[in-house]
């Protein structure tokens, strides 16, 4: 094992130990849409479309509070690597006052201005209708997803992610129960259809919040002083938001672009926005063990730079970029062998499913590709400067989404898709690119 200024390099097992539970952690939001498109898909393709749409413009909302845990995890990370562990529980207080607001604030664009917007996004009436029904029961997870975020953060940043799977656990037992149960009827419940599936995933995230708490609460020391009020340090709050606020935007940017995709896909027709429903979902299965990964870079480069070790980020980064691939490669193998089998848990439509096939040939290339590159990406908000992941993730983005507006204009659905491609493939060069050239190595937080 590499030795360097006393301090031994950090170890696949390390990077596994931190890994793992990110993996069942971002199993929650991808449980949720996973069970979901399960079920709805055999109600109906309107349906499963409506519920997509809504999922999506939904979670375009939450990418605020994500960004901003970001940027709590990476100040945190920092404090636990400087051993200052009494300064995380005051972080962690300026980040709760401020996920709170956000909260309110988000609530109150989902209550009063969707009715607006949808029309915006959604061509089709029926597919529309739908959706404000969903939305109409799930808008009200906001204020648990905010402080969920908030939670995930901190136990990153001090790579203590087991809670992070328990409550995934936890999430995914309410959902896919209530799941089944709302939208089909059983169990003596009402049959709920699209509004059921959304009961369902506000009950999951009502679910994990109060896990989080209550978990905090009994086993974090009370050394850091996590539920203890705190004076409110505006010094503090700027430094925090200075950090925080461009990956609040660039969150925002990427899912927004995002949502853009999935909308100029629904104006192809039903059968393309029903293919990307379905393949949405199996996509989102695929990538758990590169975001893992990329979550994992993230805290470690953080980390071993407020050690002192800044020259150990990039071999780091390729041994983390290393096992990345090599958990995603079994996943990506058994759809590439058995796509049909995939695709039919998601519909019952025969053309549909046979629609999708060339569609998982693209997306198995871009998990590959996204399990290395993501891992560079996310380490340069690692490494403290977030507008930097926001200027460089930027003009991607356009590049992304003028690909896809000119292809799905003259194109099938499986070019549409290749923008995957576009985007993993530029955000990585680029990255890497930078974490070899900038002067990184000496910002202060």
């Amino acid at each position: 094992m590499e030795k360097t200024t006393g301090k031994v390099a950090v170890s696949r097992r390390e990077i596994w130990r931190i890994a793992l539970p990110i993996m069942l952690g971002n199993l929650a939001q991808t449980i949720i849409t996973f069970t979901d498109t399960a079920f709805l898909g055999h109600v109906g393709s309107v349906e499963l479309s409506a519920s997509m749409m809504a999922g999506l413009y939904y979670f375009v909302y939450t990418t605020l509070a994500m960004g901003f845990a970001v940027g709590i995890q990476i100040f945190v990370a920092r404090r636990y690597g400087e051993a200052r562990f009494e300064s995380i529980g005051v972080v962690f207080f300026h980040g709760a006052v401020f996920v709170g607001g956000l909260g309110l604030l988000l609530f109150g664009l989902l209550f009063f201005c969707s009715d607006w917007l949808m029309p915006f996004f959604i061509a089709s009436e029926d597919i529309r209708s739908f959706a404000f029904e969903y939305l109409s029961y799930r808008q009200f997870g906001i204020f648990f997803v905010v402080f969920n975020y908030l939670f995930r953060s901190f136990y990153v940043g001090i790579s203590r992610t087991r809670a992070i799977a328990s409550s995934t656990l936890l999430m995914a037992a309410v959902n896919v129960f209530l799941d089944y149960a709302l939208i089909f009827g059983k169990f003596g419940l009402p049959r709920m259809g699209v509004g059921g599936a959304a009961v369902a995933s506000l009950a999951a995230e009502c679910c994990a919040f109060c896990f989080f708490f209550i978990h905090t609460f009994v086993t974090v020391p009370k050394s850091y002083g996590l539920f203890r009020r705190h004076a409110l340090q505006p010094e503090l709050f700027r430094s925090i938001l200075k950090l925080a606020f461009p990956s609040m935007l660039q969150r925002l940017f990427s899912f927004g672009t995002w949502f853009v995709f999935f909308v100029l896909i629904e104006k192809m027709g039903e059968t393309a926005i029903g293919v990307s429903s379905v393949i949405r979902s199996v996509y989102m299965v695929l990538i758990i063990p590169g975001f893992a990964f990329a979550s994992t870079a993230n805290t470690l480069t953080s980390r071993i730079i407020g050690e002192g070790r800044a020259h150990q980020v990039e071999p780091l980064l390729w041994k983390i970029g290393t096992q990345s691939i090599l958990s995603a490669l079994p996943m990506v193998l058994l759809m590439l062998a058995l796509p049909l089998r995939v695709v039919r848990i998601f519909t019952a439509d025969p053309l549909l499913a046979e629609a999708a096939i060339p569609v998982i040939h693209v997306v198995a290339v871009a998990t590959i590709v996204s399990a290395l590159t993501m891992v560079f990406f996310e380490a340069v908000s690692g490494t403290g400067n977030t507008l930097a992941a926001l200027s460089l993730e930027f003009g991607v983005l356009v590049t992304y989404i003028l690909y896809v507006y000119v292809v799905s204009q003259h194109l099938p659905i499986q070019w549409v898709w290749m923008a995957e491609w576009v985007y993993n493939i530029l955000i990585g060069a680029i990255s890497y690119r930078y974490l070899r050239k900038a002067a990184w190595r000496k910002k202060k937080l």
